[in-house]
């Protein structure tokens, strides 16, 4: 009867629609796990694993990024250790320094090991020494233990082209050094005694971290650089060998899955040219294109550097 298939197309729908209403709420639903497992993947509270951090290029003043995702991942419960690469020739001092004091406050609580890549030199072996064990290739080009400052001095070219400078200053050290006037035998003095002092707090991080005598470190650390095997040999290095070979090692040692995962941290991109921070070379004068050539007067460099260049 009629009545009776209206009543049955009227279920019908009544049925329709709460499967309808179910699978909305399973959709809902799946979205909503997918959300909670992204962001605490994102926070970091997942299951036990390793963190590697990524040191490329020259090593900037301004390491900040890098430093918070150091003390991020210190804090992390889960994370077991860290695997650190370095790839880089050196750069900032302060940047180097900032760098080195994070790792060994991070490895005085989680275990630090050094896979070095083509090159780990100066301030990019300043970052390696807090760590357990240092790995590196046979043809790494490491150590370079030491600083530079660079000083440029126009003078003698701007007097062939009839131009000259007048410095009023404060102090016969104010204005050492200058790109217009020649290095006097006082500012000499007073920038080597700079020099001096950075030197001796770098040999200091690095007896410390490698557990030798100071005086041994001043011995190897006459700025130059040695191969992967050659700082084997001498102690500045552990072992030779890649990226797993130190991934493995921290495993065996501190007794972790031998399926734990590497978590690569990341900062944000941002591209510098020449160290300019991102800014259009357009933007600068002549004279803060020459400081950022010769000085590396900038955002990203201090005018002291422990760096390794051939």
């Amino acid at each position: 009867m009629d009545s009776d298939l209206l009543m049955e197309r009227q279920k019908m729908k009544r049925k329709l629609v709460l499967w309808r209403l179910f699978a909305v709420c399973l959709f809902v639903l799946s979205i909503m796990a997918g959300s909670a497992k992204l962001i605490t993947k994102r926070l970091g509270n997942h299951d036990a694993h390793l963190v590697k951090l990524k040191i490329e290029g020259v090593i900037g003043n301004d390491v900040s990024k890098q430093v918070t995702l150091i003390n991020t991942a210190l804090k992390d419960k889960s994370v077991k250790g860290m695997i650190l690469y370095v790839n880089s020739p050196g750069g900032a001092v302060t940047g180097g320094e900032q760098l080195h004091d994070a790792l060994v406050k991070f490895s005085k609580t989680k275990p630090v090991v050094v896979s070095m890549g083509g090159v780990a030199a100066s301030a990019g072996y300043m970052i390696s020494v807090p760590a357990k064990r240092i790995f590196a290739f046979n043809s790494t080009l490491t150590g370079s233990i030491g600083v530079i400052m660079e000083s440029p001095d126009f003078s003698g070219l701007l007097e062939k082209v009839g131009i000259s400078f007048d410095q009023l200053v404060s102090g016969p050290l104010k204005g050492q050094p200058s790109m217009v006037k020649p290095l006097s035998p006082a500012g000499q003095k007073m920038l080597q005694g700079l020099i001096g002092n950075f030197y001796d707090q770098f040999t200091n991080m690095v007896a410390e971290g490698r557990h030798m005598d100071i005086a041994r470190v001043k011995e190897l650390g006459d700025g130059r650089p040695y191969s992967g095997q050659q700082a084997v040999r001498l102690g500045l290095v552990d072992q030779i060998g890649n990226e797993e070979d130190a991934k493995q090692w921290m495993i065996k040692t501190y007794h972790l899955p031998t399926d734990i995962e590497v978590v690569t941290l990341k900062k944000d991109k941002s591209e510098n040219w020449f160290g300019l921070g991102g800014k259009s070379i357009m933007n600068f004068s002549l004279k803060t294109i020459a400081n950022q050539i010769f000085y590396r007067e900038n955002e990203n460099f201090g005018g002291i550097l422990a760096i390794w260049h051939p």
